[in-house]
């Protein structure tokens, strides 16, 4: 047996890319802060450019609303990857 997915050959869901904007609605941190796990290998960044980045919604951890309506940020996903030393 495998999962979903094995018909593909991978036993995990394909990534769901959403652009910076959602993933700042997604995870209740600014723009600044998804870059920043970007560039310190929190997170993966697909493709390049001005609004051309994609980030992958499996990495980034939901935001939790509570009824009076005060919002909990997204936790700081762990590193994934090392950075290359300088």
């Amino acid at each position: 047996m495998g999962g979903p997915f094995a018909y593909l050959g991978v036993n995990r869901m394909p990534p769901f890319l959403v652009s910076e904007q959602y993933a700042v609605i997604w995870t209740g941190r600014p723009a600044s802060t998804i870059r920043r796990w970007a560039t310190e290998g929190r997170i993966t960044r697909h493709g390049h450019g001005r609004g051309n980045v994609r980030y992958n919604l499996a990495e980034l951890n939901a935001k939790a609303e509570a009824d009076d309506g005060t919002v909990t940020p997204g936790a700081v996903p762990p590193v994934i990857r090392q950075q290359a030393a300088a």
